[in-house]
């Protein structure tokens, strides 16, 4: 799995509205928490506040906040919200793709694939990141040494 700096940026920047507790959070102080480009931050935090990850308020006591807590906004939450669907084979969902002969069966090894993803994805909040808790499935797959290999 390939995930582009949109997303990694998307989901630091969302971990640290997560852990703020105390108001608005400007996109400067994010930028600078998380060391992300700003004018790319911007554009990123546009995107969530349209996908209703995020809310803004302008003004001297302006800011960015989660707009749900984040125990209820997943990790894929946010990458669909700036990268679109988890899983995707030339730009189409894996069951609208067919393969002939001895592709045959790579179908439905992208399903799989999606599936896996969302396993973990969904079940990650922004919660569990920002409060370095992960769900123990995942904390046990990332202990796992076989897990590493690549």
């Amino acid at each position: 799995m390939r995930l582009s700096a949109r997303v990694d940026y998307a989901l630091r920047a969302a971990a640290e509205l997560a852990a703020a507790s105390g108001g608005p959070v400007t996109a400067e102080q994010l930028a600078r928490a998380q060391v992300i480009p700003g004018k790319f931050l911007e554009n990123i935090l546009t995107q969530l506040r349209r996908a209703g990850l995020v809310r803004s308020q302008r003004g001297p006591v302006g800011g960015y906040w989660l707009a749900r807590p984040a125990g209820e906004i997943s990790l894929a939450d946010v990458i669909r919200a700036v990268d679109g669907p988890l899983a995707n084979v030339r730009g189409e969902r894996p069951e609208h793709v067919d393969y002939e002969g001895a592709a045959n069966s790579l179908q439905q090894v992208w399903i799989a694939l999606r599936a896996s993803e969302r396993s973990i994805l969904e079940s990650v909040t922004l919660e569990h990141v920002a409060t370095n808790k992960l769900p123990e499935t995942i904390r046990h797959l990332a202990e796992d040494p076989d897990a590493w290999a690549s």
